[in-house]
This record gives structure tokens, sequence and C-alpha cells, in this order.
């Protein structure tokens, strides 16, 4: 990981020539101009020098050495002190602990909800995706605590001694009670073995104790970042002898006087994606935990703060085809090949537009689906977004693990190594599609927002009406979406359910076309329809019309 003496071996056994500089020591922020100019589209220009700050930051060899440190040297967890006294902790680098520090401290987390000012929300999800492009482990505690605020906000008797921590920018890693803390971490446990994403079959048990309190007694399959300083839980509630059904409990790991609450560390989940983060499972017996919302109305509870972590799947996903867009254009402008520069050898050139493309549309995508969860949003954004969101989650994440592999094969072999950040990006992709519902559940999602809300449906009709006429195309595209919707409606949920993917497909391509018209520049906005939307359009990178001006494209990028 270092820069000192290249080119110059020990022993002079050989020399390194044809290999391009360590992307290292830029302006994330300034080097990503589809961004730039996004974030100036949608109301948060006033954030740029935050945001330049934050490039510089996570472009730095401080930083990117940083996030290989945090993957190279993964949790550990600790479940019993020396003496056999349960600890139930978990041990991270100390890199891992700089880089979420250094995220909340430029307000990643809850930037958007401590100050809702025009363009907030914009501003925060660049943020969060500049920091998320080189290190997305951390993204996840990151997103959790923006999306909680959501659930704890109805609860006064929980978030008016919680929020103004979830809004802190100070980070203090120790497990404190709250009263001595400045700041605060929010995780999740929902899933169980038994339900996965159906969690009306959780089993996980809440016995009312007294006022909100409740005593926890069960096991969670699935806990993201379990030295957060919170939780929210998902239980079957009781009350005396009623069964309240299946709520949601806010259960601190350190109570009030300063005693760990029970919450029994099983295991450290063994990954396919990022290391630096930790992914536990939990057994709670006896725990203690405050009702959030109303007794047995749980999923309703949480239902905004799952469409927020939705959203920053698509944030982190586009992060991630950014970084590897960047990676891939950065080795391609270094190395020579058969005579000219790799990147100007027409094959390349076509796979580099081809990925610039999917990452720009993804990221519009993003920051267009932000603007919908600005403080101020409109009531025909607030439609929108209840639509929107499962659509773009479904398409932009099942769309990032190919691009990932199609960036690494850029590299080449360099591409296939640990030592190269493409390799973490190509495995952590995948986990997008999977957090907060994997295909399946999403696209019907999608289906049930339109059975039950048809102000949903009208909004994305009316987003996609302001692109009527601007490319024949798209057009085409939108009247066999609405043609498809329309049949759907008439059938039953079994026959619905099995065209469901291809409907939610169809209308992420029809947004994802909508913006690109609408804030990309001609060239790319002309290249993607054709080569997504065209007749002749490939099902692999690169297969790009004749006719597109691919280093155009790639130069923007």
């Amino acid at each position: 990981m270092t820069t000192i003496g290249r080119g110059l071996q020990p022993g002079g056994t050989h020399l390194v020539e044809n290999q391009p500089e360590w992307r290292v020591d830029v302006d994330e922020y300034a080097l990503n101009l589809p961004l730039t100019q996004g974030v100036e589209a949608f109301g948060a220009g006033w954030a740029g020098d935050d945001l330049h700050e934050i490039g510089a930051l996570v472009g730095s060899e401080d930083f990117q050495r940083d996030a290989f440190l945090a993957h190279a040297h993964p949790p550990v967890a600790h479940t019993f002190d020396r003496w056999g006294f349960r600890l139930d902790e978990v041990e991270y680098d100390e890199s891992y602990h700089r880089i979420i520090g250094s995220a909340i401290a430029r307000g990643a987390h809850t930037s958007a909800w401590a100050d809702p000012r025009p363009g907030a929300a914009v501003a925060r999800a660049a943020a969060f995706m500049l920091f998320a492009q080189i290190e997305p482990g951390h993204a996840c505690p990151i997103s959790m605590t923006h999306s909680a605020v959501a659930s704890l906000k109805e609860s006064p008797w929980i978030a008016d001694t919680w929020l103004p921590r979830l809004y802190s920018r100070e980070y203090d890693r120790h497990l404190l009670p709250a009263s001595q803390k400045p700041s605060a971490l929010i995780g999740m446990a929902m899933t169980e073995k038994q339900g996965g994403s159906d969690v009306r079959a959780n089993t996980t048990v809440g016995v009312h104790v007294s006022g909100h309190s409740y005593q926890i007694s069960g096991h969670k399959w699935f806990c993201s970042a379990p030295m957060s300083d919170a939780f929210l839980v998902l239980a079957q509630t009781r009350r005396g002898g009623t069964e309240e059904g299946l709520s949601c409990l806010f259960v601190p790991r350190v109570l009030p006087h300063g005693q760990r609450n029970v919450f029994r560390i099983q295991r450290l989940k063994d990954k396919v994606g990022n290391r630096s983060n930790a992914s536990a499972e939990i057994e709670f017996d006896g725990t203690v935990g405050r009702l959030l919302g109303e007794p047995g109305r749980g999923v309703r509870t949480i239902i905004e703060m799952v469409q927020r972590t939705r959203l920053d799947c698509v944030l982190g996903t586009a992060a991630g085809m950014r970084q590897s867009v960047a990676e891939a254009v950065w080795h391609a402008r270094g190395r020579r090949a058969f005579g000219r520069d790799l990147v100007d050898q027409p094959a390349m050139t076509a796979v580099l537009a081809d990925l610039a493309l999917e990452s720009e549309a993804a990221m519009l995508m993003g920051l267009r689906l932000a603007q919908a969860f600005e403080a101020e949003a409109s009531a025909a954004d607030v439609a929108f977004r209840r639509l929107a969101t499962p659509v773009s989650k479904y398409w932009v994440c099942k769309r990032g693990p190919q691009h990932a592999y199609e960036a690494m094969e850029c590299l080449g072999g360099n591409g296939y190594t640990e030592t190269f950040p493409l390799g973490r990006r190509f495995r952590e992709q995948p986990v997008m599609a999977i957090w907060e519902g994997s295909g399946n559940v999403i696209a019907l999602d999608v289906l049930r927002a339109l059975a039950r809300d048809p102000e949903s449906a009208a909004a994305l009709q009316d987003e996609l009406a302001s692109t009527q006429g601007a490319h024949r195309l798209l057009d085409a595209h939108v009247a066999r979406t609405m043609a498809l919707l329309h049949e759907i409606a008439k059938d039953d949920l079994d026959a619905a359910a099995a065209h469901a993917r291809r409907l939610t497909e169809d209308l992420a391509l029809a947004l994802q076309a909508s913006v690109m018209l609408r804030h990309a520049p001609q060239v790319d906005a002309e290249a993607f329809l054709s080569a997504r939307l065209g007749d002749d359009r490939g099902w692999q990178y690169g297969v790009l019309p004749r006719g597109t001006d691919a280093a155009a494209i790639v130069a923007r990028h």
C-alpha cells in the first residue's frame, strides 16, 4: 500500500513498467462530474464546499489505507472476559473507528434530519455515497442510524432522549449509558432463522412489564453492527393475558443505571461481502426493551425506516458503481496494450462507456429518490417515493454485481486480487440486493404499492409524463409498461406475482431513462436509451449502438 521507491526494486531484479499510478490523493467529488452536476440539479448546490472536503478526505492516501486495513483486520467477538463474565463485545480495528468517525463528523448519517433545509436530503445522499464509494462496511450503521429516526420520532418517550444523540456529529465507540454519551448509533435486529423477510413469522417474545417496557426473549439470525448503542427489534408482544401481535421495541445496549442489557452475541457471521463491519447472531433472555409506536403495529412502525434503508441500498450500489468506473477508467488511462493506451482501444472504450452510463443512471435515480425524502417533500413526492423506492431498489441493486465484475475484468489479473479495491466491491454489491428485501420481496412490494396506493401509481406516471415526447424509445417503452401494468392489475395474486419482476424492471428502466433525459448530457442520455431500450441492445456491457461517442462518455467520467 505504499508508493515509496516505485520502479526501484531492491536487488534490481526487475523494473515495474506499464502499470498505472495508485489512484490516491484525489477529490472524489470534483472528479465525479455527473455527481457534482446532479447535486446542483436536485437543489443541494449549497453543499458543494462540504462535499469537496469529503471528496478530498475519502480520496486521500490515509483514508484509502484505512479502508484496506478495516477489511484486512476484521472485527473479533469477545463473548466472555478472562474470568468468565459475559462481555458480548466486538473489537474493531482502529481504521474502522477512524472511518466511521469521519463519516459521522460530516453528517453522512443524520444531517438531513438535524438541519432539514431544502436540498438537505440530496446533500446527505451525496455525502453518504462519497464515503460508501471507498469503504462500504461502515455505511451499514450510518444508514441504520439515519433511517431509524423515522421510527423514533413518533414516540416521544424515546425520541426526546435519543434523537439529540443521533443528530450529534461526535463519535464515541464505548458502551455507556445514553446519559454519559453525546452521540449514538442505532442498529436493527429483525430477522429470524425460520422467517427471514417474513417477519410476521418471528417467534421472539416481548412480555409487558410496566409503562412502555417489555422483557424480550428470543434469537435473531442477523444483527448488523452489534456494537451500536441501541437496536430496533421486532417481537411478538404480550400484555397480561393478551397477545398484542408483532411490535417494534427499542433495545439499548446499556441500561440507564449503567448495567449492560442482556445482548448475547452468539457468533459473528462469516459474510461474503465486507469484512470491516460485524454482523452477528444474538440471543435475548429477559432483555429490556421499550415500545416504539403502537403495540401490535410493528411493521407499520418500521415502514418509513425500511423505505430509507432501501434508499440507502440504491445509494450504496450507485457508490459502488462509481468506484468501479473510477478504478477501471484510471487503469485504462495508465496502461498501454497493443500499441496504444488501453482507454483508446475501441473495445475497451465501449465497455468503459457502458459502465459509466450505468453508474450515472443509478446515481441520478438515487438523487431523485433522495429528493422525494426531503423534509418538505410535496404530497406528490411522498406518493412517488412509496412506489419508486422498491422499483429503484430492485433494479439498481440487481445491476450492481455484474457491473462490479465487468469493471474488475477491466483491470485484468490485478482486479482479481484483494490488494486492489474491486475485489472487495464485487463481494459487497450483492448485499444491497439482499438487505431489506431480496428481489422477489421487493417486486411483490411493487405490486402491493400499486394495489393499495393508487396515488403512488399516479405520481409515478406523472413523473414519466415529464419526458413524454422527448424520445421515441422511451415513449414506446412507457406505453408497453403501462399496458403491462393494466394487464397485471386484472390478474389474481399468483398470476400477478409471476410477472412482478418484469413489471418492476420495466418501471425502473422507464424511470432511469426519464431521469437521464432530464439531467444527463444528450450524448449520455441518447446512448443509455439506445443501449437499454433500443432494438439492437446487447446483454453484456460494452455492446453499444453504432454511432455512440463512447470516448466522450468516458472523458466525462
